[in-house]
């Protein structure tokens, strides 16, 4: 039996001795953003740090907890000269960061007040593989929209550096969500690639659907009132809320006749059932011609 252990072990044991050596490094927290719905997103630096979109690290803040490691997608991109996650209240540890971070606070709070973290990270996604279609297609569902912040910054840096350089030509974003308040900073993300895309005369490089999942028919009722005016009551963007649940065979239908012949990167950072229906609509939508559209799926779970 120990000729069938040891290794496992001594390897467990090499990535425990990383982490701890990680851990000592020096980590800077920058700036402290509270959005609403107690939501904070943590800017940090780190000497030699180096990330790819949608990668993840994990977080250990010795004043709450000396053990615990928690993971975090990383919500900055890869241009930006720091890197930051968003961290919602929904647990002690959350609850313990939230006060140590001083949010709990109404008068300002000095930097040097922070309270030390570390980090240890970055590790690897599918996301990281966006950059290699001309198409794509990006699915997150609730907390799983988070990759996707780091995804579409990455994407409008690279956009106005170097556009003609850029593989990627149009992204099917789709956000389900059960309530967009929870996630209100991502909203103002898209806001703001929404109006750069109209100002470079491009509005059709990123398309997006937002669909609000728990939501009954008579709060919809409500809304569709307003449909016709010129931005969403909810989110403030130009493109309407749906509400429900997407018709998924009618999307990549949809999406293999306006690329016909082309390779659509499928990105999802969902639950498991999702990630099952999104898979078995790639295969069947995927033409045995291999000079036919193919949708090629990625999925983070949690």
């Amino acid at each position: 039996t120990w000729k069938w252990v040891i290794g496992p072990m001594f390897l467990y044991l090499c990535e425990r001795l990383v982490r701890l050596w990680r851990s000592q490094q020096k980590v800077v927290i920058t700036k402290v953003v509270i959005h609403p719905f107690k939501t904070i997103e943590l800017q940090m630096m780190k000497k030699g740090f180096k990330m790819e979109v949608g990668q993840y690290i994990f977080v250990k803040c010795p004043a709450v907890s000396k053990l615990e490691w928690h993971p975090f997608t990383l919500t900055s991109a890869p241009e930006e000269d720091y890197f930051s996650i968003h961290v919602r209240i929904v647990g002690d540890w959350t609850e313990g960061l939230f006060n140590a971070c001083g949010c709990d606070k109404q008068e300002f709070q000095e930097a040097w007040k922070l309270p030390k973290i570390a980090v240890d990270g970055p590790f690897g996604t599918a996301s990281e593989d966006v950059f290699r279609y001309e198409t794509v297609m990006l699915v997150g569902a609730g907390i799983g929209v988070t990759p996707f912040a780091s995804v579409l910054k990455s994407v409008w840096y690279k956009y106005c550096h170097d556009a003609t350089n850029l593989k990627l030509k149009k992204i099917y974003f789709y956000w389900l969500c059960r309530d967009t308040h929870a996630f209100e900073w991502f909203a103002d993300l898209l806001q703001s690639l929404e109006a750069q895309m109209q100002e470079r005369n491009n509005a059709e490089f990123l398309s997006y659907n937002i669909y609000l999942t728990g939501w009954d028919e008579s709060q919809a009722t409500h809304f569709v009132v307003h449909h016709d005016e010129e931005k969403d009551v909810i989110t403030g963007l130009k493109q309407k809320t749906l509400y429900g649940r997407p018709n998924w065979e009618n999307e990549f239908k949809t999406i293999a006749g306006q690329h016909p012949g082309s390779r659509i990167g499928v990105f999802l950072c969902g639950p498991e059932g999702l990630a099952d229906t999104l898979n078995k609509q790639s295969i069947s939508n995927s033409e045995a011609d291999p000079r036919g559209v193919h949708f090629i799926f990625n999925k983070e779970n949690f």
